[in-house]
């Protein structure tokens, strides 16, 4: 194989993540998901799960929480609590790392269990490096992902266009004592800021992608996935440092496949003189039950030295 050439890697690889104590997959199908989050047992819609309930009329029956309203990924609507009001907020945990979910309008609660893979894979690789590592975390949102990183080691710069997700992540820095951390926390159009990065010769060991399909900077720059995300990538792997340990990419509600992500990140990597591999697939939740699973993404992230 040429020098910096890129192995294709096996495609599709499943990253799979299961229940555990403040999470799981209770029941998926006729367009919905129950979930629990922490205490609380939720319904949302789910375009993917296109077959039948398995759990009985009685355990949805059962839900504290049910979100109606637009079923769009990013659509609005409301909740709906059928048995006592729930406050807006409540404490959950990662891995002993606590944050704060929250009923949005969005029908989001503010973390996206499946990304577990991808976090856990990157604290184990801080936590093994002989440096501290700098870490992006781009569409960083509530900042989990940030507090993962930080809590193993790294130095975290977390960049999202909303200013009330920014507060939502200074708030779980704070309920996870890591105010001692050190994370920059800025809130800007992502594309903005790494194409000002790299202006600068400023780089970075690690790199997350989260974009939406849509979606607009603080002051009105417009995201859009297919149009921008060739550009985002590009400026990322140009900023990745002389010794970069990983960039993930994912991707949720658009109309592409996993080999789409793939062949675009083999692309952007192609002649990238260091070593590694390129993975993609699909991110699943499997239900608490064990014999079914809910895919919620797709993924493909360059990995350093090959396969994790």
């Amino acid at each position: 194989m040429r020098k910096g050439a890129i192995p294709h890697g096996e495609a599709p690889i499943i990253l799979e993540t299961a229940a555990d104590a403040n999470y799981a997959l209770l029941d998926c199908g006729d367009g919905e998901k129950l979930e629990r989050y922490g205490p609380h047992r939720i319904i949302r819609p789910e375009a993917q799960a296109i077959w039948a309930k398995r759990l009985p009329r009685d355990d949805w029956d059962k839900a504290d929480a049910i979100f109606t309203g637009d079923t769009d990924e990013e659509g609005l609507g409301r909740w709906r609590f059928p048995g006592k009001q729930l406050g807006e907020t409540w404490e959950m945990a990662f891995d002993g790392i606590p944050y704060f979910g929250r009923f949005t309008s969005f029908r989001h609660v503010g973390v996206f269990p499946e990304q577990a893979v991808h976090w856990r894979h990157m604290a184990d690789r801080i936590r093994a490096s002989d440096r501290q590592l700098k870490v992006l975390n781009l569409f960083g949102y509530t900042g989990v992902a940030s507090l993962v990183a930080a809590e193993a080691g790294a130095h975290v710069t977390h960049v999202d266009a909303s200013k009330k997700a920014i507060t939502w992540a200074r708030e779980n820095q704070d309920l996870a004592k890591l105010s001692d951390k050190p994370i920059r926390w800025i809130c800007e159009d992502a594309l903005k800021f790494v194409q000002r990065e790299a202006r600068r010769g400023n780089s970075y060991d690690i790199i997350l992608l989260d974009p939406p399909a849509y979606g607009r900077g603080p002051n009105g720059e417009v995201w859009q996935l297919f149009d921008n995300l060739p550009e985002m990538l590009d400026t990322c792997r140009d900023i990745l440092s002389e010794r970069p340990v990983m960039m993930t990419l994912t991707a949720y509600a658009i109309r592409a496949s996993f080999f789409a992500m793939h062949e675009m990140m083999r692309d952007v990597f192609t002649g990238f003189d260091r070593d590694g591999a390129i993975q993609s697939g699909e991110l699943i939740i499997r239900e608490e039950a064990g014999d079914r699973a809910l895919s919620t993404s797709l993924y493909s992230r360059w990995i350093a030295g090959g396969p994790a």
